[in-house]
């Protein structure tokens, strides 16, 4: 897979593509659904994805907490994992955001990234203030022999999968829903940092992870397993929150607790899959009460990860 970050300086190579429209946030089966039937619609060119950073709501809505299900680096090689072999990762600012429906057309998708054939959903809309929708799409299009695939959303007993859906799931607190809508475990990805020490001083060591610009779940103690950079896949158990029994004042953040574990984490980047949400945040009367709650949490987290 190759990231393009400047739709204005396409190469040669990176032309001529089939083309997924969309944010793709958490590459989720719906995604997936919409890349597959792209990619039997069209087998004779290169898959391609067309999306955007920042998502479009950051720039509308900068009052709204985080809310990504990936961050870009990570939904690229998730595209990639996917077949795709051009990412066109669009920088959505205020400019972008004034492009007419018909330049967003004509000047990117013809001119800039030179598409074959486009796909998207039913409910595409692009343009200044959304005002394109998928019939002025193929109208502009057509005049330049580039076809259009509506794919249906992909549907199941809940109704059709979605990354708003996933992210209510999650905010719920069943990340194990989250996953079968996903088609793989939710994952926090980030730089271990250093935090105050006080999980060494309870007897449970973590390495503290920031949310950035993740969705915060529900807030609480998980079963986790962690990814290391070398492979290496450990069973821990993880808390998000704020932390109301030692009421440090700071912003929610992860951190997870690696079983059988000794190591400098310090600076790497660790991947933390949530399965499932033992329990919700709480504060206790002492550190005491803590540090008994914790080592249940670890053992009833070792008992559903099977260690």
């Amino acid at each position: 897979m190759i990231l393009h970050t400047d739709w204005r300086d396409i190469p040669a190579s990176a032309r001529n593509t089939v083309a997924a429209l969309g944010n793709f946030d958490g590459v989720h089966r719906g995604h997936v659904h919409l890349l597959e039937t792209l990619r039997m619609a069209r087998p004779d060119h290169p898959l391609s994805v067309v999306t955007f950073d920042p998502h479009p709501r950051t720039l509308f809505r900068p009052q709204d907490p985080p809310f990504r299900l990936m961050l870009p680096d990570v939904r690229a090689a998730a595209l990639g994992g996917q077949g795709v072999e051009h990412v066109f990762q669009i920088p959505f600012d205020t400019e972008f955001s004034r492009l007419s429906a018909d330049r967003f057309v004509n000047d990117v998708l013809v001119k800039g990234l030179g598409v074959a054939h486009v796909a998207c959903g039913a409910d595409f809309a692009f343009g200044h203030r959304r005002h394109g929708n998928i019939d002025r799409l193929e109208a502009l299009l057509k005049p330049h022999g580039i076809g259009l695939t509506i794919v249906p959303q992909l549907v199941d007993d809940g109704g059709p999968i979605s990354s708003s859906r996933i992210r209510r799931l999650l905010q719920e607190g069943y990340p194990e829903r989250a996953a079968e809508e996903l088609g793989r475990l939710w994952s926090v990805i980030g730089p271990v940092m250093h935090g105050d020490q006080r999980g060494r001083l309870l007897g449970f060591p973590t390495a503290n992870i920031p949310l950035t610009q993740h969705l915060e779940p529900a807030r609480g103690v998980y079963a986790a397993r962690v990814t290391l950079p070398d492979g290496r896949v450990i069973p821990g158990v993880g808390n998000i929150g704020r932390r109301p029994t030692i009421n440090d004042g700071r912003e929610s953040r992860l951190e997870v607790h690696l079983f059988d574990f000794n190591e400098d984490l310090y600076g790497q980047t660790l991947s933390v899959a949530l399965l499932a949400l033992l329990r919700e945040e709480k504060k206790f009367s002492s550190l005491d009460e803590l540090k008994a709650q914790i080592g249940s949490d670890a053992t009833q987290a070792r008992s559903l990860l099977n260690v």
